[in-house]
């Protein structure tokens, strides 16, 4: 069980991390849950951060 929740989470992560660095808005977060929630904008900071660190 444990396992599963932690993949799902690191999925979440993932994705996030995709929606940044593809410049999507942080609205489009598509979890309700809050632990996935954030996650995913933990996710998409990282892939903001590292989209505007590739850039300079």
């Amino acid at each position: 069980m444990k396992r599963q929740k932690r993949d799902r989470l690191e999925r979440a992560q993932a994705k996030g991390f995709q929606a940044g660095v593809n410049g999507r808005s942080s609205e489009t977060c598509p979890y309700q849950a809050t632990d996935a929630r954030s996650q995913w904008l933990g996710g998409w900071r990282d892939g903001r951060d590292t989209k505007a660190s590739s850039m300079k």
